[in-house]
């Protein structure tokens, strides 16, 4: 089955309502409590700059200083990065910057610092004119990268390694708002803050990029759809470098046929009992959800090459 390039996805009339835990709204509560303490908001977000980002702190955001991260960028395709800033900044988004956390050395990350100060420095700061400590309330939907930003502040200002576990599964983060010093000259401190996302989303779409971003777990949206999904995504994206990794002849529109595919190669199958009129017999058939495993696990990875989702 070749590609025709499907120019919608059919979402089969899921609903994104029952996608989203309940300790995500207690941390939003106490967030709120906390923000009178708060210099500068650090919003981090990765592969898909405008969908997912959290409306419930526009309110917040316009009483103090507001910095967007984009992170994991060494995965992202950023050819069209003037069009981003440009639209980012049309929604009142001005302050923006590219990280790859995960590098050891990222000088994006040595110009956060001076850069919240600066903008710290430019408001008046109420009753905090004399008081050189500064605290930044950092926040995302899960799994974007929030510790791992904390860890590469901390090794860049503190020469220090971690201070927050990295999970690769969205709500590791569980503790709410825990205070972190990440510079000592000036002294900052961050709070870390749970994964929160809005209980609406304003369509399925954008719930199915949060999901293929590893922001929702994968078994409450599930792994085929998911997998689906990324298919029509990259194909949309005209980006097939899936097809040499998983041997294909060309391109597909077929997700089972692109599992069946990867099931061989990566020789995953599984035995099942088959009824017959004759007996109970045993057929080896591919196992599709290891493979749709696999095919997401690649792109959160890189290895379908850099992709951008908005």
């Amino acid at each position: 089955p070749s590609c025709r390039g499907q120019s919608v996805f059919d979402f089969g009339g899921r609903d994104v309502a029952h996608w989203f835990p309940g300790h995500m709204a207690k941390g939003l509560k106490q967030m709120r409590a906390t923000l009178r303490s708060v210099d500068c908001i650090i919003e981090i977000h990765d592969h898909i700059p405008f969908s997912g980002r959290n409306p419930v702190f526009q309110e917040t955001l316009d009483v103090r200083p507001h910095v967007l991260i984009l992170n994991k960028m060494d995965l992202t395709d950023l050819s069209n990065k003037q069009g981003i800033l440009k639209k980012l900044e049309k929604s009142g988004v001005k302050n923006v910057l590219f990280t790859d956390c995960l590098k050891q050395q990222d000088d994006n990350i040595k110009k956060l610092v001076p850069v919240v100060v600066e903008m710290i420095e430019s408001r008046p700061r109420f009753n905090k004119d004399e008081d050189t400590n500064y605290c930044l309330m950092l926040i995302g939907v899960p799994n974007v990268g929030k510790s791992s930003l904390i860890n590469a502040l901390r090794r860049t200002y503190l020469k220090k390694g971690r201070a927050s576990r990295v999970g690769g599964e969205p709500g590791i983060t569980k503790a709410v708002l825990t205070k972190i010093q990440v510079c000592q000259r000036p002294v900052v401190h961050l709070f870390d803050t749970p994964g929160v996302l809005p209980p609406k989303i304003e369509s399925v779409e954008t719930g199915m990029k949060l999901a293929l971003c590893g922001t929702i777990l994968d078994h409450l949206v599930g792994e085929d759809i998911i997998a689906d999904y990324l298919l029509y995504s990259l194909n949309r994206l005209g980006k097939f470098s899936y097809v040499e990794k998983y041997d294909l002849q060309e391109p597909s529109d077929n997700i089972q046929h692109v599992l069946k595919r990867i099931a061989v190669k990566l020789k995953k199958t599984q035995r099942v009992k088959a009824i017959t009129g004759v007996g109970n017999i045993t057929v080896t058939i591919p196992n599709y959800t290891a493979a749709a495993y696999d095919f997401i696990r690649a792109f959160r990875k890189g290895e379908l090459g850099r992709v951008m989702l908005d």
